[in-house]
């Protein structure tokens, strides 16, 4: 098996040491070279045409956007960005997930990470993933561009319900692509997506600006209401809690689980609980497992539950652990998960508020 090219762009030399020694530790991953801006690493992209590329974005004489406008389309390549995990980092970051970027890693700032487990773990999967989308990263994103005229769903006149959803790896563009299709009035929808915790709030704004609903990072205690939708903090778990006939989230700082914190087993695992067969589970495009076992409880529940189908997804990977389970009731293209979810919605059996069915 060939091993996997990459090349490190950035212009801390502190940085691109730290990733090679990362990178250099895996034995399916060739470092081919580094450079220190934007026009050095133009040049060496072209010549040694990497499988990845390590991008940072603050550079000298040509930053990383501009590079991604300068490569996108014309190269085969595949770019994991470094970001600062910062809320001003976390702009530059959807600005380059926009322009094309698979994925990022924050950005090691200090030399001690080569050595961390849990980012030479993260880093080595990110590259891997990267270079398997290699040539179909920007025929999805082209799927993933929600247009400015986006037809959105009817008034919905469906009360009692909520919808959560699951995302990790191409996430953002793919929630970018749907959410907008759900209309002002739509049944209170709970999100988790893998995401560091300087993030999710920038990440929630944005969307705001995008979706007929109202998008907010959830904070404890915040009630589910209809036209809403809460996105869990990437520091904390999120789960629903009932209070008579009312929903609303609790937030906990507990253990990884399946891998992550947030995780969306934990959030599905809540909905199967408290809403048995009056909620929808959808799993989007997404690294690892994190999702199956929530997608189980929620079908035992009765619950509804939708997954990204293959072809649309960035990384076939949740979606896919999530189907293998026998639990998926339909595996559809991310353009249509809108409609399959509101179909849901009216073509389910109704059943009492917090009834399991």
């Amino acid at each position: 098996m060939n091993k996997v090219r990459v090349l490190i762009i950035d212009d801390s030399g502190v940085v691109r040491s730290v990733l090679k020694s990362a990178l250099a530790s895996h034995p399916s991953i060739e470092v081919v070279g580094a450079a220190r801006d934007g026009v050095e690493g133009l040049q060496q992209i072209k010549a040694l045409r990497p499988d990845v590329v390590t991008l940072d974005v603050e550079m000298p004489k040509m930053n990383g956007l501009e590079l991604l406008d300068r490569v996108g389309g014309k190269i085969p390549v595949s770019f994991v960005m470094c970001s600062a995990l910062t809320q001003a980092g976390a702009q530059t970051t959807f600005d380059a997930l926009e322009k094309g970027a698979f994925d990022y890693v924050g950005k090691p700032e200090r030399g001690g990470l080569a050595g961390n487990p849990a980012f030479r773990s993260e880093l080595h999967e990110k590259i891997l993933a990267a270079a398997r989308a290699k040539g179909r990263i920007r025929h999805i994103r082209r799927q993933a561009v929600a247009p400015a005229g986006i037809r959105r769903l009817p008034p919905n006149r469906t009360r009692g319900w909520v919808v959560g959803i699951g995302a990790s790896c191409g996430g953002t563009q793919a929630l970018r692509t749907i959410l907008p299709v759900f209309p002002s009035d739509f049944v209170p929808i709970v999100l988790t997506q893998h995401m560091p915790a300087q993030f999710t709030e920038p990440f929630a704004k944005r969307l705001d600006q995008l979706c007929a609903m109202h998008v907010c990072e959830a904070q404890d205690g915040m009630p589910l209401k209809p036209g809403t939708i809460l996105l869990a903090p990437g520091s904390d778990h999120l789960r629903l809690v009932r209070t008579g006939l009312s929903l609303s989230v609790k937030l906990y700082n507990g253990p990884k689980v399946s891998g992550h914190r947030p995780s969306v087993d934990v959030m599905f695992d809540s909905l199967a609980s408290v809403c048995g067969p009056r909620c929808v589970g959808v799993i989007l495009t997404g690294m690892g497992r994190d999702g199956a076992a929530g997608i189980r409880a929620l079908h035992g529940a009765g619950a509804p539950t939708i997954a990204q189908d293959e072809a649309t997804s960035l990384v076939y990977g949740m979606p896919k652990e999530a189907v293998a389970t026998g639990c998926v009731d339909r595996s559809v293209a991310l353009s249509r998960i809108p409609y399959a979810t509101s179909a849901a919605l009216q073509d389910s059996q109704a059943a009492p508020a917090g009834s399991r069915g």
